[in-house]
């Protein structure tokens, strides 16, 4: 058989899967709807559209991904298709990393009865603000990139102080990450003095708290542990402190703005110039590493390591879906968590599938039984690996990366240069069950 045969008859066979998926999703049996209505419905009629938000950060001035995480859903949108014949469209409000923004953004959506679910939000401390709106409406969000341990669990069955039913993520629960900084640290690298650097808010104080703990478990001991404005721009007097305690590493669960000044001013700080920087997921991104003062810098964050890993929703793949970002936009994604955000996207979606069922033409989706499908997802295939939620939300495979930025020229580079890999045991707290 010729080659060109051989390569119609492997499209031949993929249209023939692709509308054997759409068949079964629109022709699903009724009767194995998910839900009691004890959290309300929405109601579609004809002509009209399942309605889908995403809270994200819209307005980036610092331009390290304007609405990644809004794409990537978008593109999970577009891939998934239908439900049981009624179209789906979603929009992005701007919950602007902030409790009050994400208050105000859920308020947004709650007043809104056809929205069926959230993806977001971006920010933990948004979280903190739109979660309890979400939940107290019967909604269900479904964040790709926050990380709090607030917005959970500890991991040990109890719930966090922002926990509220309804909530669920694609991102590690940040005692991992913590649990993981500190076992490179003082495990590879060997410093037994460090610092650290937070701005008091779910995200940054959670995972400061989280490494500090893991890191005295293991032995080490710090010398600062300091709260500054997420503001500041100088950072003499901190970075002053810092130095007294003659730290031998500094770690920074910060975003940028503040991450770009702070180890740019630390580079040239007396008493700095030899300590160690380790910096987080929330810069765990080209633009930040493109900054000369980051060389050399640690970087911990979600592992990009996708390999041949399709989503089973949509059949689609890491490889697939970056290149329609690069087709898009001309780049690659740029923040960590794209892929999580394509995931949770297919996965409300099976939800609200799975929740629905059409009454006299109109399509009407169970609240509640959104709910009670993810809290029983086991085993999902998605890109960023299997997922599987516990009782409090946490879903994703949680498994980290650090790189070390070796040539601020080349980030790309620097995002496959992985010095430590974390991977934890299913179903267990913050110990890896393997790294390397």
């Amino acid at each position: 058989m010729s080659r060109r045969r051989l390569f119609a008859v492997f499209l031949s066979g993929l249209l023939a899967v692709a509308l054997l998926t759409a068949a079964c999703r629109d022709s699903v049996d009724d009767s194995a709807v998910v839900g009691d209505g004890s959290l309300g419905t929405v109601r579609v009629g004809p002509g009209e559209a399942v309605q889908i938000r995403t809270l994200t950060v819209l307005d980036d001035a610092v331009g390290s991904g304007l609405a990644t995480y809004h794409r990537a859903a978008e593109f999970a949108v577009e891939d998934y298709g239908a439900i049981r014949g009624f179209p789906v469209e979603i929009d992005g409000l701007d919950e602007q990393c902030s409790a009050d923004g994400g208050r105000e953004a859920a308020q947004t959506v709650v007043a809104d009865p056809a929205v069926a679910g959230v993806i977001g939000t971006q920010c933990s401390a948004a979280a903190t603000g739109a979660s309890p709106l979400i939940s107290a409406a019967g909604l269900s969000m479904i964040s790709p990139s926050n990380s709090s341990p607030a917005l959970t669990s500890d991991l040990l069955g109890n719930p966090g102080e922002h926990y509220h039913p309804g909530y669920y993520r694609m991102a590690q629960n940040d005692l991992h990450q913590g649990a993981a900084v500190a076992d490179f640290l003082l495990g590879q690298l060997g410093p037994r003095q460090v610092a650290a650097i937070h701005t008091g808010n779910a995200y940054t104080q959670g995972l400061a708290q989280a490494f500090r703990s893991s890191y005295k478990d293991l032995g080490g001991a710090f010398t600062a542990f300091l709260e500054v404005d997420e503001e500041a721009t100088d950072l003499a007097a901190v970075l002053a402190e810092v130095a007294a305690g003659a730290p031998e590493a500094l770690f920074l669960p910060v975003s940028r703005p503040l991450a770009d000044h702070i180890v740019q001013q630390a580079r040239s700080f007396d008493g700095l110039e030899g300590v160690m920087l380790v910096a987080a997921d929330a810069v765990f991104n080209a633009p930040f590493l493109e900054i000369e003062a980051t060389r050399g810098i640690f970087v911990a964050g979600p592992s990009l390591r996708y390999g041949g890993n399709i989503n089973q929703a949509t059949g689609k793949s890491a490889d697939q879906v970056a290149r329609r970002f690069i087709d898009s936009t001309g780049q690659p994604p740029v923040r960590a968590f794209w892929a999580h955000s394509y995931d949770a996207a297919t996965l409300l979606l099976e939800a609200i599938d799975a929740a629905s069922q059409i009454e006299d033409g109109v399509l009407v989706i169970d609240r509640a039984g959104i709910r009670e499908y993810l809290n029983q997802v086991t085993g999902f295939q998605g890109i960023i690996g299997d997922i599987t939620c516990d009782q409090f939300g946490d879903c994703g495979p949680a498994e980290l990366s650090i790189i070390e930025n070796l040539d601020p020229t080349d980030a790309a580079v620097s995002l496959d240069n992985v010095v430590y890999h974390y991977k934890p045991a299913r179903g267990q707290g913050p110990e890896p069950a393997d790294h390397d």
